[in-house]
This record gives structure tokens, C-alpha cells and sequence, in this order.
């Protein structure tokens, strides 16, 4: 694949600021969209709340990654961050869907983030990407934020909405407070441990995003997880031999939803969500195992 243009929202974040990093490693030439003013010629200014994008600024663009959105596991979820979270993705997408629908010349892709919320607790039941919502927050969440993307899908440009697990890393999302937990001696398994948790490796999750630019036969919804989803228990296990630490009493459930709110919710239900198109396409994973996704975020 040749040098390409790309502009990306999000890239402060975990996974952003790894693709930007893993996209200029290999020649790309990336824009960053920034909610302030733009400072260099690799800035373009937008602001999601106000639905505004300096389109000007993304003129050439090939393709465009927007993953910008209010974290789900930084806040408890009153119903003022519960609107945050809300209005960030789907007020955001609009913006960038509406922005490169306009240009003379569109991106040929839109990747636009997603998340496994949109299937709500599925138990032990393996879903993939034909199975319908769920019926929870999350899930209303990531109905709406898809269908945000609509004026780029009207437009002609392929649009891919990558639904992401939970991302094994040290430094970033919702896995990384784990680290300090196990680290200090005081990991166990959440609730009954019996639920079900879709990871993917930070590594695999950048390289399926570049792999959804590169693919010009995927559109809609993709399942960004590893083959292999594990329980709660499998993980606790996992951790504790990697770390060297053992794992403690199991914290009840009624004491993670006391400490995080409403995203206690999300860490106590159960997704078993495969990747089914990403492996029919034949991408292939670094780190299926947790096992091989942890060793690789604490090394």
C-alpha cells in the first residue's frame, strides 16, 4: 500500500495515539483532528459539540479514523456524564460524516468507532456481527453512534464501524486498572466471575484499524475482538500467573457497582463477541490468547 492521507480523531487516546504512531512508522501522512485551534499543517480544528470541522483542512484526505469519544470508565455514570457519552459519539460522528460527505473529492473509507456495547449482555451465547442490539445503554449508544455516520454512507464512501472489545493495555482504558490492582496483591475475579469478556491485544486493535482502511471489501459493522473471548475467571487466572501475584478474594458485585456506577454494569456483564468478519477476511491476530494480550501490555 502506497503513502496515503489519513486524518484521525481521538488521537490522544489509547488506541489513537498508537495508530497515529503506527501510521507515520510506515510513511503515512496523518492529520490529527484537535478541539482547538489548529497549530501545524498536520492539525485540522473541529468541535464535536458545536458539530464543526475546518473541512478545508481535509482536503486529500484517503481516509479518516474517528474514534473520539467520553470515556466510558472514567466517570461514574450520572445521567450528566450518561449525556456525555452520548452526545460526544453521536454528536461527533455527524460532524465528520457530514464534513467528508462534502468535499469535492470524498475519502474513499470512513472508519468510524464502534463498540461491543451495541450487543448489550449476551451470557454465554457467541455473537458476531449479525446479531441484533441489545437493549441496554451501551447499546442504545452504539445504535445511535452508527447510524450518526449516515450522510458518509449516503455519500458513496465505505463506511466500516469497528466495534471494539476491551483493550488489553498497561497505560489506557478500562484493562489498565487492573495492572495496579494485581500488582498490589489485591486482583480477584468480579462478581461471579462467570461472565464472559471480549479483549483484543492494543497491538491487534491498531493493526484490524489499519486493516479496515486497506480492505476495500469490508463495510458496516466489524467486530474488533480476539478469536478466543475468555470469563472473568480465565482472566483473574491469567493475570495472576503473569504478574506473579496471587488472586484474592472475589469483589462482589454489589462493591463494583458502589465504587464505578453505572460502568460496574459493563465490567459485571457478559459479552462473548467473535470476530467473524475480520477472520473471514483473513486478517490474522498477533495475540489471540489473553495469555499472549496481557504478556504483550505488561512487558
Amino acid at each position: 500500500m502506497g503513502s496515503m492521507k489519513i486524518a484521525v480523531t481521538g488521537s490522544t487516546g489509547l488506541i489513537g495515539a498508537e495508530l497515529v504512531r503506527s501510521l507515520r512508522a510506515d510513511g503515512h501522512e496523518v492529520l490529527r483532528l484537535v478541539r482547538r485551534e489548529a497549530e501545524g499543517p498536520d492539525e485540522v480544528e473541529w468541535d464535536p459539540a458545536r458539530q464543526y470541522v475546518d473541512t478545508a483542512g481535509l482536503v486529500g484526505c484517503e481516509a479518516v479514523v474517528h474514534l473520539a469519544g467520553a470515556g466510558v470508565a472514567d466517570h461514574r455514570w450520572t445521567a450528566a456524564y450518561k449525556k456525555k457519552i452520548r452526545d460526544s459519539r453521536v454528536l461527533g460522528t455527524a460532524a465528520v460524516a457530514e464534513a467528508i460527505a462534502s468535499l469535492d473529492t470524498p475519502p474513499k473509507v470512513l472508519v468510524s468507532g464502534s463498540a461491543i456495547g451495541y450487543y448489550g449482555d449476551t451470557g454465554g451465547r457467541p455473537v458476531d456481527e449479525s446479531a441484533p442490539p441489545g437493549d441496554g445503554f451501551l447499546s442504545r449508544v452504539c445504535v445511535e453512534w452508527e447510524e450518526a455516520a449516515a450522510a458518509a454512507e449516503e455519500a458513496g464512501i465505505r463506511t466500516v464501524f469497528a466495534r471494539t472489545g476491551l483493550v488489553v493495555a498497561r497505560d489506557g482504558g478500562a484493562w489498565a486498572k487492573l495492572f495496579p490492582l494485581f500488582r498490589a496483591g489485591l486482583g480477584g475475579r468480579l462478581g461471579s466471575g462467570r461472565q464472559y469478556w471480549s479483549f483484543i491485544a492494543l497491538h491487534d486493535e491498531v493493526a484490524a484499524l489499519r486493516f479496515l482502511i486497506d480492505t476495500e471489501s469490508l463495510s458496516g459493522p466489524v467486530n474488533l475482538t480476539a478469536p478466543e473471548p475468555v470469563t472473568n475467571r480465565q482472566v483473574t487466572a491469567a493475570m495472576s500467573r503473569i504478574l506473579h501475584r496471587p488472586a484474592l478474594l472475589p469483589v462482589p458485585a454489589a462493591a463494583m457497582r458502589l465504587a464505578v456506577g453505572g460502568a460496574a454494569s459493563d465490567a459485571l456483564s457478559s459479552q462473548r463477541v467473535l470476530p467473524s468478519r475480520l477472520l473471514s477476511a483473513g486478517f490474522r491476530f498477533a495475540f489471540p490468547s489473553v495469555e499472549g494480550a496481557i504478556g504483550a501490555a505488561a512487558g
